[in-house]
């Protein structure tokens, strides 16, 4: 297998340093908007003979054709903020190169009813030309971070192996993260953040499909594993919500995040003041987004894990009638441990956490365990291959029952 990696931020340069440890691909080429960052992975990588560097703008669809045909990609991992999703996507498509992405092309607000209505979801680009995917033969694989990816893996593999019949599938990410030395500092890109976090969180429910409810909405504390302790989580816009419906049956699909509220309270502010806004406005005869602005002034989350202390976990929250007919709840988890990932990979935990989930799928891509067309997400896949990979890899999955 042959891999382009577009985006060389601090998820694309983690999933180069994970899947450099595995044979399954002969060659990796890591483009980037800024050649000299790509580069610069691919010089510490040192393997000259398996990875080389290349530039491209991801917002232009016809340069992503010409370097995927140019480098004669198989699979083509998207690692850019999904506003580059169209492109990246759409590119793949015509010059039929496998594609995956960490997150979904993006939603638009209902414009009477934003806070109880869908308008235009998560992946609903995607999902549209899925049609055109299988007539091709091709297989886009949307949504294979950790959140989404690796909880709608633990959502599948409850439908199979735990539950006979499930209530609620409930993702839960919370973490103990520091950051020294910064009032504010998150620890993935601000630019998504906002996004996922001011924008309407979407519910799913059997009796009433898809619907919207109001920012940070239904605040619940969740006992996180591992001496993680408990957080408080609050709805948040996500993938799964969009994916998890479609293929494991169940009542209800919440997605639950523990912002905190000293971070709840800037991203309310950015929003009062219009710095979440992605529209250009004019200053002093430049154009430049607001929310462009607030990325720049905040450190690049890849550049933080010096600074950092703690554990992050993702985990899939599930509820219902186990396979012996009794109720059941179980709690399937993932942690990473910052000083273990910088130690191992040079990779705070965060985006370490993100980037194994698809190089562990490009490798069952790559073997043959996984295998499909159209445009589909984890759960589609028979979930057990991706676990045992993931241990494999040397990054065990947990569960927890709870009462």
């Amino acid at each position: 297998m042959r891999i382009l990696i577009v985006g060389t931020g601090g998820v694309g340069a983690a999933a180069a340093a994970i899947a450099q440890r595995r044979s399954f691909f002969s060659h990796m080429v890591l483009a980037d908007v800024d050649r000299a960052r790509a580069q610069a992975v691919v010089d510490r990588l040192g393997e000259p003979d398996r990875f080389s560097a290349a530039e491209v703008d991801a917002s232009d669809e016809s340069a992503l054709v010409a370097l995927m045909r140019e480098s004669r990609a198989d699979a083509s991992l998207n690692a850019c903020d999904p506003r580059f999703n169209e492109p990246i996507f759409n590119a793949a498509h015509v010059a039929r190169v496998t594609y995956l992405d960490m997150a979904m092309t993006l939603s638009k607000r209902h414009p009477q009813h934003p806070f109880s209505e869908t308008g235009v979801m998560l992946g609903d680009v995607q999902f549209a030309a899925a049609e055109a995917w299988e007539r091709a033969g091709q297989l886009a694989l949307v949504g294979i971070g950790v959140e989404p990816g690796l909880s709608d893996v633990f959502a599948r593999y409850a439908q199979d192996h735990l539950f006979s019949e499930i209530d609620e599938v409930g993702v839960r990410d919370g973490a103990d993260l520091v950051v020294e030395g910064y009032e504010f500092a998150p620890t993935f890109s601000i630019w998504t953040t906002i996004e996922e976090c001011l924008n309407p969180p979407l519910i799913w429910e059997r009796e009433r499909g898809w619907f919207t409810t109001a920012p940070f909405s239904e605040p619940e504390v969740f006992t996180f594993p591992e001496g993680i302790g408990e957080v408080e989580c609050v709805n948040v816009e996500h993938e799964e919500v969009a994916l998890i419906p479609r293929w494991v049956a169940c009542r209800r699909v919440t997605f639950k995040y523990g912002l905190g509220s000293e971070f709840i309270d800037v991203l309310k502010t950015l929003h009062k003041l219009g710095l979440d806004a992605t529209e250009p406005v004019r200053v002093r005869g430049v154009d430049v987004a607001p929310r462009d602005v607030v990325a720049a002034t905040l450190p690049d989350p890849a550049t933080l894990g010096d600074r950092m202390t703690g554990r992050t976990c993702a985990g899939t929250y599930v509820t219902g009638t186990g396979k012996d007919g009794r109720p059941r709840a179980t709690y399937l988890y993932h942690v990473a441990d910052n000083e273990t990932t910088m130690r191992e990979y040079g990779s705070q935990a965060v985006v370490w956490q993100t980037a194994i989930n698809p190089v562990v799928a490009l490798e069952l891509l790559a073997n043959g365990s996984w295998k499909g067309t159209g445009v589909l997400g984890p759960e589609a896949f028979d979930a057990v291959p991706f676990l045992d990979l993931l241990t494999a890899y040397g990054s065990p999955w947990r569960s927890e029952e709870r009462a």
